[in-house]
């Protein structure tokens, strides 16, 4: 794939209605929003477009509608948050590519913003129906897809459009594809993976295609205890993918091949039982890899394995880090993924940082500004690092 795509900078704008897909899957509570990290990380696009003298009208999802409108997910309250960042009102239309929406694209003058409601209030939206592109490719000139978090989804809103509009990326999206399509296709080395979070199935391909591309893969989380068993060791009660031994084997004999340093816990943090709550108080205490009791669980990372792990990554030229080391909900089982975390943030390496639980734990600890890219989509970031083409991003014009 590609990922040398157009971006906004690449196109004249002026007096063109553009139709912009951004992320505004933002969180809420009572109505309100929680977190506007999404809305803010959309600005720098917006502000290119509304400087330039695009007639701008955005579009996003926000959450999962059962069934057509459903007022605790309109995007009423973005637009709200939207207006007071920009200093400007933000004009919110009653539909998705309806008459609201024609007459509001219709009226709109250079400069001036516009966002359509919720595009999942629309049945064909996630069935990437070619009448939903259709209406809303109807309603602008040109579309940019600014949305990094939805890009691995072949919607109407993301990708459909793009059949009937020249199509370019905003900055997330450039930002996203330029440091980590540079990491995957050429980047400096020592390249080192790491891998953690629950389950060896989630990661399967991922495990595949870094093989292939890094110098050291490091495996922690739920999903090293699989690995664990596949060497012939006793894991207790850890979180075991019993299907998925035989595959840990062939990829620890395809790391030999292809020279590339598998490195697992070589000591980890166990307790007799999972903590209930996941933040609540619990008793353990640090064993061997190899000597897991049978009665007992892993659920981080030793201090032996913290050390090992921190090194390899300070060695590195290029480090990506895809989920946690443990059940760092948990403050007594959270110290294998910051020190994760801590020897990305120490490292003079290009880091990258896959989206969720490890994005939420480089914020938390006050990382962000230290990690050289935090990517915005979860579930995106996954598909990219398996060498999967997203959807969101193959349909954006070729520079």
């Amino acid at each position: 794939m590609n990922y040398n795509k157009k971006s906004v900078e690449d196109v004249d704008v002026r007096g063109k209605r553009v139709l912009c897909r951004c992320d505004f899957n933002v969180p809420t509570k009572e109505g309100k929003i929680t977190s506007d990290k999404r809305i803010v990380a959309a600005l720098p696009t917006i502000n290119y477009l509304r400087e330039h003298g695009a007639r701008v009208i955005l579009c996003s999802h926000m959450g999962k509608p059962k069934n057509g409108f459903d007022p605790a997910l309109s995007l009423q309250v973005v637009a709200q948050r939207l207006s007071e960042l920009l200093g400007a009102e933000v004009k919110m239309s009653k539909d998705v590519a309806g008459e609201d929406s024609k007459r509001l694209a219709a009226e709109l003058k250079d400069g001036e913003v516009m966002l359509l409601e919720n595009t999942r209030f629309e049945k064909g939206e996630t069935k990437n129906d070619p009448a939903l592109s259709k209406a809303l490719a109807d309603l602008a000139d040109l579309f940019v897809n600014d949305a990094f978090g939805s890009a691995h989804r072949a919607h109407s809103s993301t990708a459909g459009v793009a059949e009937h509009l020249p199509a370019v990326c905003g900055y997330l999206i450039a930002k996203e594809v330029g440091i980590m399509g540079k990491a995957l296709a050429d980047p400096e080395r020592p390249f080192v993976a790491i891998l953690g979070g629950a389950k060896v199935s989630d990661k399967l391909n991922v495990i595949n295609n870094l093989l292939e591309k890094v110098d050291t893969l490091i495996i922690g989380g739920g999903m090293a205890y699989t690995f664990l068993a596949a060497k012939g060791y006793s894991v207790g009660s850890s979180l075991l993918d019993n299907e998925k031994i035989d595959y840990c084997r062939e990829m620890m004999q395809k790391a030999e091949q292809k020279g590339v340093k598998l490195l697992l816990p070589i000591d980890t943090v166990v307790a007799k039982a999972f903590p209930d709550p996941i933040d609540g108080p619990i008793e353990v205490h640090t064993v061997a890899a190899d000597a897991i009791p049978a009665d007992c669980m892993g659920l981080d990372i030793g201090e032996k394995t913290r050390e090992l792990f921190a090194a390899a990554a300070k060695s590195a030229k290029t480090v990506v880090w895809n989920g946690p080391m443990g059940v760092f909900e948990n403050p007594v089982l959270a110290k294998g993924t910051i020190a994760v975390a801590q020897a990305l943030a120490d490292s003079e390496a290009v880091t990258i940082v896959g989206g969720g639980d490890s994005a939420a734990a480089c914020e938390q600890l006050g990382f962000a500004d230290r990690i050289t890219h935090i990517s915005t989509g979860g579930g995106a970031s996954l598909e990219f690092l398996e060498g999967l083409e997203l959807p969101g991003i193959a349909c954006l014009q070729d520079k």
